[in-house]
């Protein structure tokens, strides 16, 4: 006569908590212990950035002084130098509509419709062009605005957007370069990539702000803004080859065989064999790469840009509100917070979108 053995019923919720943080007498008190601590902590925090904080500017920094808790009338009264930094007072709509086509330019991107090659680069070349007239004028009745006035929030995300644009294809041509067969051209091309990443990015940005335009003629030299930019599109770029050449190495050596077995010339290859696979290869280590430069966006102010965390020290910089200093950078830590958890959420999405794709 067969046994039937029958599988124990998987513990529930409490259990499971029970075993995992009060299986002994002394896991039991460790549990409570900290459970106790993050409690107080929390209630702290809690009171200190809402129960007994200052919300209004009615009054004055005096008021804040005189609180037990957080001064979030700072943010309430200099919030403009913030997110606009030194873009003149009547114009400062144009910022912040520059602002929003980023925005929305980065939520097309993500909607599956427009994950094709043409319509991402129309979306995002047409969003950067328009995001430059805003911010630039000059042109359809709009006041010339020069770079050296730009800042804020709309200046990061310029920087931002433009190394990843920039940066981007020219990360997949070196990786393309590096895995050439020619000996010549790969080991030149890795003594590029090994070069760049080993400097730090603010030796890169200072070199191409400072020292670059000693090397250039004056015709060659362009503002300031556009090589610090393309200093930092190249940082990226280092970085981002060795990442879609690691993505390349994934993909099985078979699949460009049978590419090449049905006559398909080589960037027929390229762009519908090797690429897409490489991509989804390396996607938590792009997305990564992504987070990384735009928290290093801050860096550039080292070379005197009056970005988010530049304008975050004006905000306090003045008499009357310099203690509020915690507070501005809480602030501006919240932004780079909303940014930077889009961006990885966003890819846990992706990352189960294709993991489902390859079933």
């Amino acid at each position: 006569m067969e046994t039937v053995v029958v599988a124990p019923p998987a513990p529930g919720r409490l259990e499971d908590l029970r075993r995992r943080f009060f299986a002994t007498p002394l896991q039991a008190v460790l549990s409570l212990a900290c459970l106790t601590i993050m409690v107080f902590l929390a209630w702290k925090l809690l009171n200190w950035a809402v129960f007994s904080a200052v919300f209004t500017t009615s009054g004055g920094p005096e008021a804040c002084q005189a609180a037990a808790g957080a001064c979030w009338s700072v943010i309430a009264a200099r919030w403009r130098i913030i997110f606009f930094g030194l873009y003149p007072y009547e114009e400062q709509w144009r910022s912040a509509l520059a602002c929003v086509v980023v925005v929305v330019m980065t939520v097309l991107s993500c909607i599956p419709a427009f994950w094709t090659g043409r319509r991402i680069a129309l979306v995002w070349g047409a969003g950067t062009a328009l995001f430059y007239v805003l911010m630039k004028g000059g042109v359809f009745g709009l006041a010339h605005v020069g770079e050296e006035a730009w800042g804020g929030l709309a200046l990061t995300l310029f920087i931002f957007v433009t190394t990843c644009l920039v940066g981007f294809p020219l990360a997949i041509c070196l990786a393309l370069l590096r895995r050439s067969e020619l000996p010549w051209i790969s080991r030149t091309t890795g003594l590029i990539i090994d070069g760049v990443r080993s400097l730090p990015l603010i030796s890169i940005l200072f070199t191409f702000a400072v020292v670059l335009p000693f090397a250039l003629p004056q015709w060659l030299q362009g503002d300031k803004l556009y090589r610090v930019i393309l200093g930092s599109a190249l940082f990226f770029s280092a970085y981002q080859a060795e990442i879609v050449r690691g993505g390349m190495q994934g993909v099985p050596t078979g699949q460009e065989e049978a590419a090449m077995a049905l006559g398909m010339r080589y960037w027929q290859r390229i762009g519908r064999i090797l690429l897409p696979q490489a991509m989804r290869n390396a996607l938590p280590a792009t997305i990564n790469q992504f987070v990384i430069s735009f928290k290093e966006t801050s860096l550039v102010i080292i070379v005197g840009f009056f970005e988010i965390l530049a304008s975050g020290n004006a905000a306090y910089g003045t008499g009357e509100w310099r203690f509020a200093y915690v507070e501005v950078y809480a602030f501006i830590a919240f932004i780079y917070f909303v940014f930077v958890f889009s961006l990885s959420r966003y890819g846990a999405f992706l990352e189960r979108r294709m993991s489902i794709s390859e079933r």
